[in-house]
């Protein structure tokens, strides 16, 4: 019976775990954390948004993103549905975001675990890892207390993102001495900062908005939703979305601004016309009261004096440039970025091992036998929505199945 070590019993591991059992290898998972899936019970905010019905690639991104779409030909949202539900979790749809019907990030990690066990996998927990090796085709990691030993080894250790929930980066350390090259990895999904003197009087306002993150001047991503705004910066899901664009972009010392629109049911146009009708409607108001309704009123208030127009002009006296002005400030609320919270506040990691150097095909090491990589330790991440947790699914099932095949050596 082929031996297999996973390093990592977070998604991916124990996923990995689950399809080399299956396949008929003895499996041992060396997790340093006193639990196995500890990060898996913090995603989608305790409820564990386990996968997404839209799978388009453009919600994966790395170096090469196509891997990502190799990977999920092999096993994808269907397969991972499927296996789920002979597991015992029944999903529930949000807009094509699944989560489990029980909204508990728990019962999807109690679930595997139990498949685990039943499977004859060797969970050692609380375990240090101070060494792994390879020689004469066997790879051994050394504890304190314990060599373990295997024909194929499985990195699924993570990346650096939430180091409270156990994530240290000690697979790059891994990957590195097999010969590895790892891009340096780097918050993503993670809130954006500036030093714009206007965000300290719209602090913990939520609105609606469009937002478009220019480099250098040219769009790079938009996405849509309920963007937060803090006193160091932007915050929420779309400016999760778009994060990682920015972070890698501000490491390479390039110029970052966000765009907001924050009237994105309007066309120009429409907008311009909106306006037109509630200028006259409310011509007896004042410029900032006029605003009511549409902004919270500090909002309104920072809108009119960023296009220059005082709040207590008679609404029905704004000339044709301070209109224009305003709906350009409507839909063109810039921001400079100058930076992003760090890995504490990181839903998950960009860059990681370089997958030119992987096997989409199988998850092995393009350098190294019998060695494979599965999960957020790739250059693959996510966007929010179920995608990271996908990946898991999708990399760790891979790399078992393979990892437990008898090799010709």
């Amino acid at each position: 019976m082929k031996r297999v070590l996973i390093v990592g019993a977070g998604a991916s591991g124990l996923m990995a775990a689950i399809s080399a059992a299956r396949a008929g290898a003895a499996v041992t998972v060396l997790e340093h954390n006193r639990q196995a899936g500890k990060k898996l019970l913090a995603t989608g905010n305790g409820r564990c948004n386990l996968t997404n019905a839209d799978q388009d690639l453009t919600h994966y991104r790395g170096t090469d993103p196509g891997f990502a779409g190799k990977v999920l030909g092999k096993f994808g949202v269907h397969d991972t549905l499927r296996l789920f539900t002979e597991l015992g979790i029944f999903t529930r749809n949000r807009n094509g975001w699944l989560y489990p019907y029980s909204d508990q990030a728990s019962a999807v990690a109690d679930v595997l675990r139990m498949e685990a066990e039943h499977r004859r996998v060797k969970l050692a927990l609380n375990t240090q890892i101070q060494d792994i090796s390879r020689e004469e085709h066997v790879f051994r990691a050394r504890t304190e207390g314990w060599t373990y030993e295997g024909e194929a080894l499985i990195l699924a250790a993570g990346s650096c993102a939430a180091p409270k929930t156990g994530s240290d980066g000690s697979g790059y350390g891994y990957a590195r001495a097999f010969g590895h090259r790892v891009i340096a990895p780097l918050p993503a999904l993670v809130q954006l900062r500036s030093k714009d003197s206007r965000l300290g009087k719209l602090s913990g306002l939520r609105m609606e908005a469009a937002i478009c993150l220019l480099i250098d001047g040219k769009e790079a991503i938009r996405d849509r939703g309920e963007v937060q705004f803090t006193s160091y910066g932007l915050s929420g899901i779309p400016v999760f979305q778009v994060s990682r664009f920015g972070v890698r972009a501000l490491n390479e010392k390039r110029q970052v601004q966000v765009c907001l629109n924050l009237m994105p049911v309007f066309q120009e146009a429409e907008l311009e016309a909106f306006f037109e009708r509630r200028i006259r409607d409310g011509a007896y108001k004042r410029a900032d009261e006029m605003l009511a309704g549409l902004f919270p009123g500090k909002m309104g208030v920072c809108l009119l004096k960023t296009a220059g127009i005082s709040g207590e002009k008679p609404a029905g006296r704004l000339t044709k440039e301070e209109k224009k002005a305003l709906v350009c400030t409507c839909r063109n609320f810039r921001l400079e970025i100058c930076g992003y919270n760090g890995f504490d506040q990181a839903q998950v990691c960009s860059g990681g091992v370089d997958t030119a150097q992987v096997n989409p095909e199988t998850m092995e090491s393009g350098l190294v036998p019998g060695l494979y990589f599965a999960g957020e330790i790739l250059d693959i991440d996510g966007a929010c929505g179920g995608y990271n947790l996908q990946w898991a699914w999708s990399s760790g099932w891979l790399a078992g199945r393979f990892a437990a095949k008898e090799q010709e050596l």
